[in-house]
C-alpha cells in the first residue's frame, strides 16, 4: 500500500511538472512571436466595420472604446450597439461621437431580443448597419494598440483563413479580487490555450476579438445560430471550421479589463467561465485537473511522503509556474503570496462547477444545457424601445 501511494504521487508530481513547464514554453513562445511580428507589413487595408455590444457603464470604457477610434488604419467603421436607451453606457458614447466627429460612427440602440443570449442579440441588431465587408466583433472590455486592425485583418488576405481572434491579458483594475481574476486569466486560461495552440488546435476563438468576412459568417449558419448558446464564439469557430476554412490565432494579445469588486462576483465570473468551458468541452475539463499543476505536485509530494524525487519535481512545478506569472505581471513580486491562494480557490472552483449548470450573466440567470444551450431561467428583463437609432 505504501508503495501504490509513493507511485501515486510521484506519477502526479511528473504530470504536473511536465504540465507547467510545457505551459511556461508554449507562453514563451507566444511572446517570442508576438515580438518578432510586432511590426506589420505594408498590405492592402480593405475597409472594416467594427462592432462593439455595451450593456452598462464599466470602469474604463471611455478609453476601451477611444482605443478603437485611434487605429492607425485608413478605413473603418464602428459600431456601438445597446438595448436600453437608458444604458449608463451612452454618456460614454455620446463623448465618443463628440470628439471623433470625423470618424464613421454609428450607434445603434434597439431592445430586439432575438434569443437567450444578449451579447449575440445585440449583434444580429447591429449587424444590419455595418457597410462593409470585413467584420470585427470585439467585447467592450478591451483595449487595444494603434496597429490593432491591421494586425487582426491582415490574415484575411489568405482565403483559408475564415476567422481571426485574439488572446488577451488580464488588468486588474485595483484591490485583491481583481487581481485574482486576472491571475486567473493570466496564469491558468491563456497558457492552457498558448499550450493547444502549440500542438495545432484551432478550438480557441475568444469574443475579445473575432474578425472575419461577411460572406463567412452567413455561409457558416450566421448570427442567427448562436443565439442560444453560452459560447458563442467557440460555436463560431466550429461552423467556420466546418466549412473548411481555419481560425487564426493571432500573435497580438489585447488587454481586458478584470474588476471584481468582492469575493462573490469573482465566484460568480469565475463559475460562468469555467461551466462555459465544461459546457463544450465535458471530457477535456474533466481533465483539468492537471492543469491545477501547484496543487497536484504538492498532493503528489506529500504521498510520496517528501521523498528526493518528488521535492525534485515539486521544485521543477514551482519554477515553471513562477516563469507563467512574472512576465505578465508589473507588480509580480507584491502578488508573489496571492499564486497558493490562487491556485487553491480556482481549484476550489473547479470541483464546485461540477455540481451545476446555472450562470449568472448580466444581471439575468440561466440554464445551461447539453454542447452549451442557454436558457434563461425567471423573468426577462423589461423590455424597452426598439429600433431607435442613436444621434
Amino acid at each position: 500500500m505504501h508503495g501504490l501511494l509513493t507511485g501515486t504521487g510521484l506519477a502526479l508530481a511528473a504530470a504536473a511538472g511536465v504540465y507547467a513547464v510545457l505551459a511556461a514554453l508554449a507562453s514563451a513562445i507566444a511572446a517570442l512571436r508576438a515580438h518578432r511580428q510586432a511590426t506589420v507589413a505594408a498590405l492592402p487595408a480593405p475597409a472594416v466595420s467594427v462592432l462593439k455590444p455595451l450593456c452598462g457603464h464599466e470602469h474604463g470604457l471611455y478609453q476601451q472604446l477611444r482605443s478603437v477610434c485611434v487605429q492607425d488604419y485608413p478605413n473603418f467603421q464602428l459600431v456601438l450597439g445597446l438595448q436600453n436607451p437608458q444604458d449608463s453606457a451612452l454618456p460614454a458614447v455620446r463623448l465618443l461621437r463628440h470628439q471623433f466627429d470625423a470618424l464613421d460612427i454609428d450607434c445603434v440602440i434597439d431592445a430586439t431580443r432575438h434569443g437567450a443570449n444578449a451579447k449575440v442579440s445585440n449583434l444580429i441588431n447591429m449587424l444590419p448597419r455595418c457597410r462593409h465587408e470585413l467584420l470585427v466583433m470585439a467585447d467592450s472590455d478591451i483595449q487595444v494598440p494603434a496597429d490593432y486592425l491591421a494586425r487582426v485583418v491582415a490574415p484575411l488576405a489568405d482565403p483559408c483563413v475564415g476567422l481571426v481572434t485574439c488572446a488577451y491579458v488580464g488588468r486588474a483594475r485595483s484591490g485583491l479580487w481583481s487581481a485574482l481574476g486576472a491571475m486567473f486569466i493570466n496564469d491558468w486560461f491563456m497558457p492552457n490555450v498558448r499550450l493547444a495552440a502549440l500542438f495545432g488546435s484551432q478550438a480557441f476563438v475568444s469574443g475579445a476579438t473575432v474578425a472575419m468576412r461577411r460572406a463567412v459568417l452567413e455561409r457558416s449558419g450566421g448570427l442567427d445560430a448562436l443565439r442560444d448558446q453560452l459560447a458563442d464564439d467557440y460555436q463560431l469557430g466550429i461552423q467556420v471550421r466546418a466549412l473548411g476554412l481555419k481560425v487564426k490565432l493571432s500573435e497580438l494579445a489585447v488587454d481586458t479589463m478584470v474588476d471584481e469588486p468582492s469575493l462573490a462576483a469573482l465566484w460568480e465570473h469565475t463559475a460562468r467561465w469555467l461551466r462555459t468551458i465544461r459546457s463544450v468541452r465535458p471530457g477535456g475539463y474533466a481533465c483539468c485537473f492537471i492543469t491545477f499543476s501547484l496543487p497536484l505536485a504538492a498532493l503528489g509530494a506529500a504521498l510520496a511522503g517528501f521523498r528526493p524525487m518528488a521535492l525534485i519535481l515539486l521544485g521543477i512545478t514551482v519554477a515553471a509556474r513562477l516563469v507563467l506569472h512574472f512576465p505578465r505581471h508589473a507588480r509580480a513580486w507584491r502578488q508573489l503570496a496571492l499564486i497558493p491562494l490562487h491556485d487553491a480557490l480556482l481549484f476550489t472552483l473547479w470541483c464546485c462547477s461540477f455540481g451545476g449548470r446555472e450562470v449568472s450573466w448580466r444581471r439575468e440567470r440561466f440554464g445551461v444545457g447539453r454542447g452549451g444551450s442557454l436558457h434563461r431561467i425567471g423573468q426577462q428583463r423589461v423590455p424597452y424601445h426598439s429600433g431607435e437609432i442613436a444621434e
